[in-house]
Formats: structure tokens, sequence, C-alpha cells
């Protein structure tokens, strides 16, 4: 019987693993070849001009061609895209060029985040039942933004992987403290850290594992400690030695993987510099005034609510988180605790510890990019299975007698989750917006006409053979009054204006009509661009619009038409696969 259930066990798994591969990997071209993700083409285009170095000079140069200096992403992602795609290209020398690299990200990324569905697997088995594995494992195969975070090379998915890599070494390292795990542990943070910086707050999920053996110790918990100074106090040995190990490791790791942060030490704090300054003030540059007004924390939930997991899944993670931490503390202010429920305690709080501090660090940025929460949505997915295997077993008591609304109520609670991410997956098939704009624009827009389009987005049309005469509108210096009358004039001279997303008109919209409550500098406040926009979508300025390209999450079945309307979420979450575009002609 033990036999039946534990294969069942595991056909589940690799069924679970199944989907969430199904899922990322589906439609992974999805804008046709197009490279619209922007930071994506950016890592792409510095990888391509990458070069090994041929000697050590060479590579301790800093301007030796294996330093990409570019530092806003660790340098690892970029070493690890350039060695696999220079494997491949012996097979289609395409897979090392600008023409299908982003396709070998793509699939590197989806990987990373079948790794991290896996590790996850692991996690949730280790710190509580293989039964909270799986649910914990189908839940984040299911999360959206995971899957959509998956169809980029944008090196997030990367990072969760190896920030869950670290959590569960860590748990290891606490379950039995040697230095082959203190090694490995600072090996996985150095990676981390080599794959974006961002992984800082992991330093206080290590700190914590390492207090936590140390109290054992110090009231005698079974660990033997390695005696090498015997005038030392056992938990200050093991301070020094695990502590050292760790410190070191992680060090040797980064500088290894992303050797040119101590090689070009100067470049790479300037930019570090530079992405701090980002995470304090909104306004550093023109394509985070998104976050102009953002309410720290109530602005992650929301999109995690309302996209990111959807509001079934996302309801039960908050609830999973708070019950989790309340029954840490109240374990820990309670009475007698068993020692099996004391290690269960000791290692969820090391997991608790990393997740609130990331979410409180991060949170508070000026800005806010939903996959800077990625890291959380595995823990979110771990969460959310406790808690719902604690409701599970409650109602399968309840329903002893009547198994068969017991089975009834799990198929349809499985199907209200998959609701949220089938519907997102419509995005995937069908062509991108903006490929579908370019071949309007080619059929109906003849090439002797002027197209004027916005700076700081991707131009269009995209693909075909047809060159238009183009102007650039500098929308976001319209506060400048020289540039507002040159802006004007490219509007007279010009045929038909074309916005390929949202980028610029919804958060200088917004920024103009909250200005006095956000008590903003007229410098700032963005009121001639919300004209120029008013003229230009009531017709004022001269022009209709005669074409508009949109999809959203949809779910069709039979008569059934559930369609969610994410044109209010955060513009990284529409703006590179599913932007929505608006044509208007002179008339």
């Amino acid at each position: 019987m033990k036999f039946v259930k534990q294969k069942k066990q595991q056909i589940i798994l690799l069924l679970i693993i199944a989907l969430g591969a199904f899922l990322r990997l589906y439609g992974i071209n999805w804008d046709q070849g197009h490279h619209l993700h922007p930071d994506e083409r950016a890592i792409v285009m510095l990888t391509t001009f990458l070069q090994f170095p041929k000697s050590l000079d060479e590579f301790l140069s800093p301007q030796g061609p294996w330093n990409p200096n570019f530092f806003a992403y660790g340098n690892f992602p970029l070493y690890l895209l350039k060695t696999i795609s220079s494997i491949l290209a012996n097979f289609d020398p395409l897979y090392s060029l600008y023409e299908k690299i982003n396709l070998v990200g793509r699939v590197i990324s989806a990987i990373a985040d079948i790794g991290t569905l896996i590790l996850l697997y692991l996690l949730a088995k280790k710190l509580f039942s293989k039964t909270v594995a799986l649910f914990a494992s189908f839940f984040y195969a299911i999360s959206v933004f995971p899957i959509q975070a998956a169809h980029f090379f944008a090196v997030d998915t990367l990072l969760t992987f190896f920030i869950i890599l670290t959590l569960y070494q860590l748990v290891h390292f606490y379950e039995k403290p040697s230095v082959k795990n203190s090694l490995l542990t600072g090996m996985f943070f150095g990676l981390s850290l080599a794959t974006k910086i961002s992984a800082i707050p992991l330093v206080i999920a290590v700190v914590t594992a390492i207090v936590i053996d140390f109290v054992l110790l110090m009231i005698k918990q079974p660990h033997k400690p390695h005696i090498w100074f015997p005038h030392l106090p056992r938990f200050l040995k093991r301070l020094i030695l695990d502590g050292i190990i760790i410190a070191i490791s992680t060090i040797i790791a980064f500088a290894i993987l992303q050797p040119y942060a101590l090689i070009d030490f100067q470049e790479f704090w300037r930019q570090s510099m530079q992405q701090r300054q980002m995470t304090y003030d909104a306004f550093t540059f023109p394509y985070t005034l998104q976050y102009v007004g953002k309410i720290p924390y109530f602005y992650e939930l929301k999109n995690i609510f309302l996209w990111g997991q959807g509001p079934i899944l996302a309801m039960l993670s908050f609830l999973g988180v708070l019950y989790i931490t309340l029954f840490s503390i109240l374990s820990h202010l309670g009475g007698e605790r068993t020692k099996t429920m004391k290690q269960l305690n000791n290692r969820t709080i090391i997991i608790l510890i990393f997740f609130w501090a990331y979410f409180f660090v991060v949170g508070k940025f000026a800005v806010g990019w939903m996959r800077y929460m990625l890291p959380l949505y595995p823990l979110l997915s771990l969460f959310a299975a406790v808690l719902i295997y604690k409701l599970f077993i409650n109602l399968k008591s309840y329903f002893l007698n009547h198994k068969f609304v017991f089975i009834i109520l799990n198929s349809l609670f499985i199907i209200l989750l998959l609701v949220w991410p089938l519907s997102f997956m419509r995005i995937y098939t069908k062509p991108n917006t903006r490929v579908l704009a370019s071949q309007w624009i080619y059929q109906n827009i003849p090439p002797n006409k002027i197209i004027a389009r916005e700076h700081w987005d991707d131009g269009m049309p995209i693909g075909g053979n047809i060159f238009y005469q183009t102007l650039e509108l500098p929308i976001y210096e319209m506060e400048n009054s020289i540039r507002e009358a040159q802006i004007y004039q490219m509007v007279q001279r010009a045929d038909y204006i074309i916005i390929s997303s949202n980028r610029l008109y919804t958060p200088l919209q917004r920024i103009s009509k909250n200005c006095q409550k956000w008590n903003l500098p007229k410098e700032r406040c963005s009121h001639n661009a919300n004209r120029y926009y008013e003229k230009l979508f009531s017709g004022e300025l001269g022009y209709k619009k005669v074409a508009e390209f949109s999809v959203f999450p949809k779910l069709e079945i039979r008569n059934l038409k559930l369609e969610i309307d994410d044109s209010s979420a955060d513009e990284s979450f529409t703006v590179y696969d599913h932007p929505k575009v608006m044509i208007f002609k002179k008339i």
C-alpha cells in the first residue's frame, strides 16, 4: 500500500512538472523573432559582443572582451548564455547570433523556472510533507507571473532559482552544520549575487541559520561542533568556522562568476549606485515614472493578487503567510513542544525571515516592477500549500462519509485555480500585437507617408521591407516649452501617429492628475503631456484613431467567455508580450 501511494505521488509530481514545463515553453517565440523585450534585447546584444579572453592579461584588463561593461544585472547570466549559445552554434550558427540567441536565453529561463518548481517540492517535503510539497509545486506551476517571466531572458528566473537553492541549502546546513554544507551555502549565495545583486537580503537568512544553530548548540542540541579552539566556547567556534567558510566561499563564487565587479570596480560601483538611486526616486529614469505615487507594499500585494497569482491563489498565499508566521511566533511563546515541532519550527523560521526581510526591503523601493517580487512566488506557493493542506485534512474528515462530494469540491477548486493561467496563455496563441499592427501598417499606409512615434518605446512598424520617414516625439520632455513647440510642429508634419504601448501616456496622465495630491514640483507634473494626450484622444489635434490592436487574458469554453482586462496592471505585465497598440491618422 505504501509502495502504491509512493508511486502515485511520483506520478502526480511528474504530471505537475510536465504541466509547468508546458506552460513555460509554449509560445516561447511569442514576439515572432522581433526581440520585443527591452531588457532581454540589451542582454542579448551585450552577449553577442562578448568574446572569450585569449590570455590572462586580456582577462584581467577592464577593457578586455569578456567585460560586458554592464552591471544592472550580474555578469553570470551573460556568461551562461554566451557559453550555451556557443555550444549550440555547432548545430546552427544563428543560435550564437542576434537572430536566435534570445530563444536560447528563453529556454534557459524556462528550464531555470522548472528547476525552481522541483526545488520547491524538495524544500516543502523537507519542511512539511510530500502532500504539502505536491500542493506547493502545483501552485507554483500554475502561477501566472512566473509563467510569463519564464518566457523572457531577463535573469529574474535564474535569480529565483539560486535564491531557493540557497534557502534549501541553508536548511541542510541547519540540520547538519559542516564544512561541506558551509561551502555549498556560500557558493549558492555567491551564484545568486552574481546573477543579480538584489539577492543581498539572503544575508539575513544566512545569518539567521547560523545564529539558530549556535543557539541550539548552547542549549545542547544534537550537533557536534568541530573542536579547533578549546579555549573558546563551542558556539563561538562554530560561529567563527561556519561564518568564515560561508563568507569566503561566497566571495570566491562571486569573484569567479562576476569578475569585473572587482577588475572594473569603479564602473561596477557607479552603475550599482545608479540602480540604487532608482530604488529611492521614481523620477530617476523616464521609464520609472509609472511608479510615482506608488504605495509601498500595497502596490506589490495588489499586483500579486490581481495578476501574479490571481485572487484565489493569492488569497490562500497571503493567509498562509500569516498562518505560518503566527504559528512560529506562538509556538515559541507557548509551553512544551515536541522535538519534531522544534525542528520544524526552527527550519521554517529561516524561510520566514528571508521572506519578510526581502518583502520589507524590496517592497519599500520607489519602483515596483513585478519581477522584483518573483523570488517570493515559490514561498507564497509553499505557504498556500500549508494552509490548503490543513483545510484539506479537516474537510476530508468532515466529508468522511461523503467522499463523492469531497472529490467534486476538490475538482471545482482545481478548475477555479486553472482559470487564471489558462486565460493568460491565450496571449501566446496569438501573434504579438506589435507584429499584427506592423502588418496592418504595411498594408494600409503608403511608403510616402510620415509616421510619428514616441521615444523610449519600441519603434513601429517592425519587419517588412517598406521604409517610412519617421519622426520621434520626445513626450517625456514636454514640460520644456521649446520641446513642446517642436513636438506640435512634428505632429503637424506627420501623417500618422503610432502609440505602441501605454508606456508613456498612462504614467504621464496619472502624474498630471495627481500632481497636487502628491505635492510634486511644477516641473515634474507633466501637465503639457497630459493636454497633448487629451487633444490626441479627443481628435482636437486633427487625428482619428483608425486601428487598435490588443489581446487580453481570455478563457472560452463553449458559451462561457471570461475576458480579464489587465490594462490597469503594472506596465511591465503588459508592455512586452501583449501591449495595446493604437494608430492615429491625420484627418
